[in-house]
């Protein structure tokens, strides 16, 4: 048996909202081994996730929240792989702005564990960002996939439809900052952080006010 990793590609696209589009490039995170494996967050690039996944079993496409930016190669994906689509639902109103015509296959729920390669990934509902927004919590590789509510330097942005900062700041005070100083925080987007290197600064992005 092979142990579990991690693997991160970065793809570029564009994310759109409120009448604006902008140029990003987004982490896809790839936990598996040499057999099977999980995606979170398919942005923009349906080839380039299926040539990272090769001939692994492609069980389940995790997404972090519903922004077009994360979701927008997911169906594309789970039809190549038969994966399963995971989403809150409390997102899916901004799921039916890119995916109209298709909905996600399964729904996350706070709590729920997500199993691949011997990993477990715990849901953790942190809305504030999108309501529907999950980071995923896997102690065993000390680790937590944030997506876009909390990143090396802040919290996600509250500017746009569907978001909060007040949200976004409980969300992260009581379900994030409670996790162990070392747990690594691989995000949507940039640099990989800790808990324990954002924490002390959590003042500040009250006091910044988004």
């Amino acid at each position: 048996m092979t142990a579990a990793r991690i693997e991160r590609l970065v793809t570029s696209g564009q994310f759109s909202l409120d009448g604006g589009t902008w140029d990003v490039d987004n982490n896809v995170w790839i936990v598996g081994d040499d057999h099977e494996a999980i995606v979170i967050d398919a942005a923009h690039d349906v080839d380039a996730i299926l040539a990272a996944v090769g001939d692994r079993r492609l069980t389940a496409i995790v997404c972090t929240h519903a922004h077009n930016d994360h979701i927008d190669a997911a169906p594309a994906l789970a039809d190549a792989t038969g994966a399963t689509i995971w989403l809150h639902p409390d997102d899916l109103p901004l799921w039916k702005l890119t995916h109209p015509d298709r909905e996600p296959d399964a729904h996350l729920a706070d709590g729920q564990v997500i199993e691949t390669a011997g990993t477990d990934l715990t849901v953790l509902h942190t809305p504030g960002h999108a309501p529907g927004a999950v980071c995923l919590h896997d102690p065993g590789l000390g680790v937590l996939f944030t997506g876009d509510t909390l990143f090396q330097g802040g919290p996600g942005a509250t500017g746009r439809s569907w978001s909060h900062f007040p949200t976004i700041i409980t969300s992260i005070r009581e379900r994030l900052l409670a996790l162990p100083p070392e747990t690594k925080v691989l995000t949507g987007h940039g640099d990989t952080t800790t808990i324990g290197a954002e924490a002390p600064h959590l003042d500040e992005w009250i006091a910044r006010g988004h």
